[in-house]
């Protein structure tokens, strides 16, 4: 049974940082593109990270900010949030690519999601 949980989130003042995971069961993260996205109150849900192979991407929103890895051994995706804003301010989701490709960075491409951990950005 494929499954994703997501773990890390919380409340942190803006500049501060936060490290999220997404722990794997049921299928093997290294063989799979994996994305991070987030949805604030009332916004469409967005893409902001994926990794696939030893390639990572990253919406123009978070680059220079985020950075995603992946532990193997532990089939755990990590999404390491610094810099943070209160535009940051969202629920986070990882999801599993329905096709094994990062692209398009949209929700419908990915089938399998986890239930998300809340990111909150504020003093």
């Amino acid at each position: 049974q494929v499954q994703l949980v997501e773990s890390g989130g919380g409340l942190v003042q803006p500049g501060g940082s936060l490290r999220l995971s997404c722990a794997a069961s049921g299928f093997t993260l290294a063989n799979e593109a994996i994305g991070w996205f987030r949805q604030a109150p009332g916004k469409e849900r967005e893409g902001v990270s994926c990794i696939v192979n030893i390639r990572a991407y990253y919406s123009d929103s978070v680059k220079g900010r985020f950075t995603i890895s992946r532990d193997n051994v532990k089939n755990t995706v990590y999404l390491q949030m610094n810099s943070l804003r209160p535009d940051d301010t969202a629920v986070y989701y990882c999801a599993r690519s329905r096709k094994g490709s990062c692209f398009p960075l949209r929700d419908y491409e990915y089938a399998y999601w986890g239930q998300g951990t809340q990111v909150t950005v504020s003093s």
